[in-house]
């Protein structure tokens, strides 16, 4: 049974309770705290509404923008041998900013993280793409059975923040790079326009150091030697002190992910994996299986939503995509074979997982106050033009 099916059901039998957004299509069962306005519009459209104009920019003024920062990187980059830092996965947005920073003739070093989760195409993409265009490639190959003990205390803390050591493992990585080789700018393939929505329900402790440690603690058995990862002074350290930035680079141009993806595969080669992250097995049976069978979690709503919201598809085009299931049901048995192997669980250890008892990261130790702070700080820096978009 699809998400929306499971959501229509509930909506049938829980009466006025029940609220969907009339704009896009979250609703109260994809997010217990959502909240809606007199006319209906969701909290995450109007926080959407309230933050576009500060982090998207759009034709002549996008163009006008881009070209300043492009001007401003490359002086800060002037006598190295590279002028900014890119993370490439073999999706389509990192793929895109590989493309798109060349373009402008800047001088990226390509930095990606292999977790031992890599599908051959995503493989074969990252090689192909930045063979194609001349991007040199730095690749760190983490630490596997580091890394599968991380991944396997995660799934014991029964949360739904299976990723987080993967997205935390990179966002180090790239900031650690950038200091190393004093590099002043980081180009994100994050963009506002198709990844606004935030659930902190559905996914947290990107930047959460305590949080993870602790999770650790708990579960874990290995200890965690070389693994990427940062603190919250260490972040203030490398923004400040060391002025390096992240630029969203994808809010500086009108970007459509339907297009990028058609020049990617005829400029480039590059081959379409499926699905939103479906370029990781992992993040693909996470995303797609564990999360909507175990929490009730079905990822597709926010980014249909924000597809919506960016007007690339119509609700009834993501309605109706929220009737197929996350992903074809043999591969869902394939991969589910495959992890279980691969994190040395048996069929009934991993049974025991789906059927524990569903926790939040706020039953550990963390810092999500102090991390919104931040988030909400850098957001109004971007308001006044003090911080890239």
């Amino acid at each position: 049974m699809t998400t929306l099916t499971q959501n229509l059901n509930y909506a049938a039998t829980s009466g006025p309770t029940y609220q969907a957004c009339t704009r896009c299509i979250m609703d109260t069962v994809a997010d217990r705290n959502i909240t809606f306005d007199e006319q209906g519009l969701c909290s995450h459209c109007l926080r959407y509404d309230s933050l576009v104009n500060a982090r998207r920019l759009r034709g002549m003024r996008g163009r006008e923008a881009l070209r300043t920062l492009v001007e401003r990187i490359s002086a800060a980059g002037r006598g190295r041998e590279y002028d900014c830092i890119i993370g490439v996965s073999g999706g389509v947005d990192s793929t895109y900013v590989a493309w798109l920073v060349k373009e402008q003739g800047l001088r990226p070093l390509a930095v990606h993280f292999d977790n031992g989760w890599n599908s051959e195409l995503a493989t074969k993409n990252i090689e192909r793409v930045l063979r194609n265009i001349g991007i040199d490639l730095h690749t760190h190959v983490v630490d596997w059975e580091e890394f599968r003990d991380l991944q396997r205390a995660f799934l014991d803390a029964s949360t739904p923040d299976g990723e987080i050591p993967t997205d935390h493992a990179i966002g180090a990585l790239l900031w650690k790079e950038a200091a190393a080789r004093g590099i002043k700018y980081i180009i994100s393939g994050m963009n506002f326009a198709t990844e606004s929505i935030s659930v902190p329900d559905w996914s947290y402790g990107h930047s959460d150091w305590r949080y993870i440690k602790d999770v650790h603690r708990r579960f874990g058995s290995v200890k965690l030697t070389t693994y990427p990862h940062f603190s919250l002074p260490y972040l203030i350290y490398v923004n400040v002190l060391r002025g390096i930035r992240i630029v969203s680079i994808l809010n500086y141009v009108d970007y459509d992910k339907q297009e990028a993806m058609e020049l990617l595969r005829n400029r480039l080669g590059w081959k379409d994996y499926g699905g939103k992250h479906h370029e990781s097995i992992y993040t693909r049976f996470y995303q797609g299986y564990v999360l909507p069978r175990k929490f009730g979690v079905d990822k597709r709503y926010g980014h249909l939503s924000d597809l919506i919201n960016a007007g690339q598809i119509t609700r009834a085009q993501a309605l109706a995509e929220m009737q197929k299931p996350p992903y074809a049901e043999d591969l869902q048995q394939q991969d589910l074979a495959y992890v279980v192997k691969k994190l040395r669980l048996s069929h009934e250890e991993f049974e025991d997982i789906m059927r524990a008892p569903t926790r939040s990261f706020r039953d550990y130790r963390n810092l999500y106050e102090p991390v919104q702070w931040l988030r909400n700080g850098v957001n109004r820096l971007r308001k006044h033009h003090l911080y890239p978009r």
